[in-house]
């Protein structure tokens, strides 16, 4: 596998996603969805937002309501011309009722396929192919949003969490790219089983130790491979353990932080440099494939 290289994408498009709390989902094909009809989507979403609200009382479509829903497509976070433009759902207070003059967004989600090839080419025309969901905001909207895009496209959603298996990937894909500037370590935290009280364990290295290392193990430049992941963890282990005489193998990995991004395995994530957000939502889109496949 080829580690990411840095994003050209519109920065200010990038912006909406960095220093966020997402939390991930992976989606079925679309049944009927259509670009152009994003504002009567908003438009229908908004009403069903509203009833839900108001426990299931019908609201009339096009009256002014407290929550404004935005539907928009963003065709510069994609990997390739063969994926889908991604599509930004956002929930807003109206300014009149936060007595403000600007409105207020309290919840987002955005639909992505960034180099999602092997699932849209084995897709019937009428469905669109949009596999990764991230969500930021309260699990009210989530649930309500989702549900009438289920309803409407015929579509499912499911949580996706990140294996231990992955998120070692992502540490080795991460440590393999020198961010400018940056003091931020590489921040592992373990998981310990079998005990009757949670406990975790917090490793972090110095980034270019963590590079340092990495350089020593990849063979190939621009290319990653698993057994180089794996001697990478091995490594870093068998350092703890000289250290601390405990042994990291034992326990789970649940999550990664460092300059790039930070990753837990329930399925949240955190963008922290846009120059590397594209790469990072190709590697959520392929594990959101994965599952939906």
């Amino acid at each position: 596998l080829s580690p990411f290289t840095e994003d050209n994408a519109d920065p200010q498009v990038l912006a909406r996603l960095l220093h966020k709390q997402w939390s991930l989902y992976s989606v079925t094909p679309l049944y009927g969805f259509r670009g152009a009809r994003l504002k009567d989507y908003g438009r229908l979403l908004g009403a069903f937002v509203a009833a839900e609200k108001q426990k299931g009382l019908a609201v009339e479509i096009g009256v002014e309501l407290d929550i404004k829903v935005a539907v928009s497509s963003f065709p510069e976070l994609r990997g390739s011309d063969r994926d889908e433009a991604a599509v930004l759902v956002q929930l807003s207070r109206s300014a009149a009722s936060q007595r403000s003059s600007e409105e207020k967004v309290i919840w987002s989600g955005w639909f992505c396929c960034v180099s999602g090839d092997d699932l849209s080419k084995n897709v019937p025309e009428d469905f669109t192919c949009l596999p990764l969901f991230l969500a930021n905001g309260a699990e009210g909207y989530t649930a309500i949003v989702g549900s009438w895009f289920q309803k409407t496209f015929d579509c499912c959603f499911h949580r996706l969490a990140i294996s231990p298996l992955n998120l070692s990937w992502m540490a080795a894909m991460w440590t393999a790219h020198r961010v400018d500037q940056s003091v931020s370590a590489l921040e592992l935290v373990f998981s310990v089983p079998r005990l009757p009280y949670p406990l975790d364990i917090s490793y972090a290295i110095h980034p270019e130790d963590a590079k340092a290392l990495w350089d020593t193990i990849q063979k190939t430049p621009g290319e990653i491979t698993q057994e180089e992941v794996d001697v990478f963890m091995d490594c870093l282990y068998s350092h703890f353990h000289r250290h601390f005489k405990i042994h990291l193998s034992a326990t789970k990995l649940v999550k990664v932080s460092s300059a790039v991004a930070s990753a837990h395995c329930d399925g949240v994530i955190k963008f922290l440099r846009s120059q590397y957000t594209t790469g990072v939502l190709m590697l959520l889109t392929e594990l959101a494939i994965s599952w939906v496949q």
